[in-house]
């Protein structure tokens, strides 16, 4: 379980996240969705200690983010930003390779090589492992990323905006591979969407941000309904029966 305690953080004097108070349970994907600007990616930051927080405290699986020592929290945790800019020039299997650090130290040894494997065949890479990432197109690039993290072999994953400059093709792809990760690996993974209908279909929770705050948590089923998804996007907002589950409808 994530748990988030009467955590903040402010940016100057107009813009402040929290106090944010929530537990986040293990097991399939939690995701995070608001408008612009509500904390998404701040509060996911912070559960990955690449940000540091004002007060509060954040526990991952019992751990204290702040006071555990990193190489245990990157056993038990990974984080994926939206900022993936590699400059040395690396294949796609030397990336995923990364993801193994906190075991290998840069020391790859047998074990390290079956989970780059595992990772890189997982998101059907295996034909392109070779491959430089400056040679793939958006979408088999951040597939690379995601089977990084995924080669990190965490119980926790957490994702910023993964869906980011990917079509809907490559978007539904990428959501099918994390409903898999969560599904079959057994992974906990929250994630950062703009689509609450993405979300919808793909999530077994939905948290809602909107001003630096909390404002709903649970079920889709709970979050699909136009009163709440109206109250936190501020536009007109009707839900639909479709075909595979409630659809988002914006006036």
């Amino acid at each position: 379980m994530i748990s988030l305690s009467e955590v903040t953080k402010g940016y100057g004097s107009e813009v402040r996240i929290g106090p944010v108070d929530v537990e986040i349970p293990s097991g399939g994907i939690t995701a995070l969705v608001g408008p612009n600007g509500a904390g998404k990616s701040t509060i996911l930051t912070m559960i990955g200690r690449l940000l540091d927080l004002d007060t509060g405290t954040i526990t991952v699986a019992g751990h204290d983010v702040v006071n555990t020592p990193s190489k245990a929290i990157a056993k038990n945790l990974s984080i994926l930003r939206q900022e993936n800019h590699f400059v040395t020039r690396l294949t796609v299997r030397q990336l995923v390779g990364f993801g193994r650090f906190p075991y290998s130290r840069g020391r790859l040894n047998e074990e390290d090589e079956r989970h780059i494997s595992e990772a890189i065949d997982f998101l059907n890479l295996t034909d392109l492992e070779q491959r430089y990432l400056d040679q793939l197109s958006g979408g088999q690039r951040q597939r690379a990323y995601v089977a990084m993290v995924l080669a990190q072999n965490t119980d926790y994953v957490l994702l910023d905006e993964p869906l980011n400059n990917l079509d809907m093709q490559h978007s539904v792809q990428m959501m099918r591979q994390l409903r898999r990760a969560a599904d079959e690996l057994g992974r906990t993974v929250v994630i950062v969407l703009h689509d609450i209908n993405f979300a919808a279909h793909y999530s077994d929770r939905i948290l809602a941000m909107k001003d630096g705050g909390v404002v709903e948590h649970g079920t889709a089923e709970e979050i699909m309904r136009d009163e709440v998804l109206s109250r936190i996007f501020d536009t007109d907002v009707e839900v639909i029966d479709g075909p595979r589950g409630p659809l988002a409808v914006y006036y």
